[in-house]
């Protein structure tokens, strides 16, 4: 299978640039699995295609505002790092520019020296590593210094950080939001919750891989990034029991699939488990757990786009995605959903 299947033609205006102003106003096209039927909603009725006895599992996930722009020291020049990984004793595996000026020994300052750094070292793939100096607590100098590291495709500032963080959002780590989450308020759990509709938590700590084009020809030569994930004990009896009464496990965003799917028994029995994932989810993939998933529209011939087809048929996905350009969809992470089901 190549690459270039997953590919569809999107005007670059539909590329939502801002979040709306009311999270669950946003539009829904739901698309049934087994006929390529859609139709058009608003995310506000989610509920009417849940069930008592479902469950619902989210990504509770936090992003850090994980982009740092500073100056390199002595000289001055500007410099911009990006928070990937936290690799322990104050050193984070970082994107970093300009790259050929901070080889190892490269000495950066951030908000007038509240925050300095030097470069440790190089990993495989370019990144570096970082060491990091500081008072206090490391995520508070962040929440002071840092910026929210929005994708490449968003060219807006963001005015509202919290706008880009779900409202359910509770463990820090993420270097992209969970985006599927992103239209969910208070009220609408609630409801959701109201009606018998168990609500569980995993967390994957979202990785900049997620963005990563596939630049290989066949899929199967594209290697994938790896993200950590967990899942507790509560969400994992939570499916078992749903699935053992005959409910279906919905997930909210690619990041909930992986992480489930990454752990779950060949039966789809779940257990509480962290660690390490590189899940590649691509057609002719037998879902274990997954039975409807919740997610936002992807970019053409990504790793997201595979695995939504393989959940929901390469030719209703493409055939749902042309229908979304007639109709005038927002895209991508500020965008419009879709409810696979």
């Amino acid at each position: 299978m190549k690459t270039s299947d997953f590919y569809y033609d999107l005007p670059e205006e539909l590329i939502a640039q801002t979040p709306i102003e009311r999270r669950d106003a946003s539009r829904l096209m739901t698309l049934e699995r087994e006929t390529g039927a859609v139709e058009h909603r608003h995310f506000y009725e989610l509920p009417d295609f849940l069930r008592p006895g479902d469950c619902l599992i989210l990504n509770d996930s936090r992003v850090l505002p994980a982009r740092l722009l500073g100056q390199r020291v002595p000289g001055g020049g500007a410099c911009e790092v990006l928070l990937l990984i936290d690799r322990g004793e104050k050193t984070w595996e970082c994107l970093v520019r300009p790259g050929r000026k901070m080889r190892a020994g490269a000495k950066l300052s951030f908000g007038n020296g509240e925050l300095t750094a030097e470069v440790v070292g190089e990993v495989e793939g370019g990144n570096r590593l970082v060491r990091f100096e500081y008072e206090g607590i490391f995520l508070e100098v962040l929440e002071r210094l840092g910026k929210m590291p929005l994708p490449p495709y968003i060219k807006e500032e963001l005015q509202d950080r919290e706008r880009y963080q779900t409202v359910y959002s509770k463990h820090v780590g993420s270097a992209a939001a969970p985006t599927a989450g992103l239209h969910f308020t208070p009220e609408l759990l609630e409801k959701i919750a109201t009606m018998g509709v168990g609500v569980g938590y995993v967390t994957l700590h979202v990785g900049l891989g997620t963005f990563r084009p596939v630049k290989e020809e066949d899929i199967l030569d594209h290697e994938m990034h790896s993200e950590y994930c967990v899942i507790s004990q509560e969400t994992a009896d939570l499916i078992n029991e749903t699935k053992r009464r005959g409910g279906r496990c919905i997930c909210v965003g690619t990041t909930s699939c992986r992480t489930l799917e990454s752990w779950a028994e060949e039966d789809g029995t779940m257990t509480a488990k962290a660690g390490w994932t590189s899940i590649y989810i691509y057609p002719g993939y037998r879902f274990k757990v997954m039975d409807g998933l919740v997610t936002n529209f992807h970019l053409p011939e990504s790793t997201l786009i595979m695995l939504v087809s393989a959940f929901a048929g390469r030719e209703n996905v493409l055939s749902a995605y042309e229908e979304a350009v007639r109709e005038r969809y927002r895209f991508f992470s500020f965008g419009d959903a879709m409810f696979l089901r």
